[in-house]
C-alpha cells in the first residue's frame, strides 16, 4: 500500500481538489483506491457521495471513525486544517509523500511558511523516509500574486511539481463526484497537463 499526505494548516488551500482527483486517477487506472477524510467538513466524503456509480470504485474511508476495511492500493488522505503537533508526525511518519498545496495569497503564503519550516523538522522526512513536495492551486500566471508565489515556493527547500490554474473544470468535477480524468479529454487538455508532474513525481517517490 502506498500512502498519499494532502496537508496544508490554512482551510481552502486545494487539498480536497488534490485528494479527490488523485484517487480518481488511480481508480482510473485500475488501482485499489482509498479516499480518507480527515477533516470534519468531509468534503471528500461529500464528492464521493455525488460519484456516479458506473465510474471506477472509491472506497470511502472516515479516518476518525474507522479502520481500512481493505488493503488498497493507494491510500490517499485529505487532512485538516490545523494539522499539528503528533497528530502531523503521525500521519507524516505513515506515509510515502506528502503533497503541500499553497495557493498566491499573502495569507497562504505566511500559513505555509510556517508549516513548511514544521516539516524540515520532521524525523521522517529528515531521514527521507517520506518526501515533500508543493503545489501552487488555483494559479492565474498573468498576476503578480502567481509571482510572489513563485519566487516563495523556489526558496521553500522542497520540489516544485506544478502550477494548477484556477478552471472552471475543477468545480464541475466536484460537482458531479468525478476527477478531471474522467472528463472530456478535449475540456481539461491544459489541466492534464499541469497534473503530468505532479502524477509522475508521485509515482517515482512512492
Amino acid at each position: 500500500m502506498k500512502t498519499i499526505l494532502i496537508a496544508n494548516p490554512k482551510g481552502g488551500s486545494g487539498k480536497t481538489t488534490l485528494a479527490t482527483n488523485l484517487a480518481s486517477y488511480f481508480a482510473s487506472c485500475g488501482h485499489q483506491t482509498v479516499l480518507s477524510d480527515m477533516d470534519r467538513q468531509q468534503s471528500s466524503l461529500q464528492w464521493l457521495s455525488r460519484r456516479p456509480a458506473e465510474l471506477p470504485r472509491i472506497y470511502a474511508h472516515d479516518a476518525k471513525k474507522s479502520e481500512l476495511a481493505i488493503a488498497p492500493d493507494w491510500l490517499i488522505h485529505d487532512s485538516p486544517a490545523g494539522l499539528r503537533g503528533d497528530k502531523l508526525s503521525d500521519a507524516v511518519k505513515a506515509a510515502d509523500c506528502v503533497i503541500v498545496p499553497i495557493q498566491p495569497s499573502a495569507f497562504d503564503i505566511g500559513a505555509s511558511r510556517d508549516f513548511l519550516s514544521l516539516l524540515t523538522e520532521e524525523k521522517a522526512i529528515r531521514k527521507n523516509k517520506t518526501f515533500v513536495a508543493l503545489v501552487g492551486m488555483r494559479v492565474n500566471s498573468r498576476t503578480n500574486s502567481a509571482l510572489q508565489l513563485a519566487s516563495f515556493l523556489e526558496q521553500a527547500g522542497f520540489p516544485v511539481l506544478t502550477y494548477v490554474r484556477n478552471a472552471q473544470a475543477y468545480v464541475t468535477s466536484a460537482e458531479r463526484g468525478v476527477g478531471i480524468f474522467e472528463m472530456r479529454p478535449s475540456l481539461v487538455e491544459q489541466d492534464l497537463q499541469q497534473w503530468e508532474p505532479l502524477l509522475q513525481w508521485v509515482l517515482e517517490t512512492a
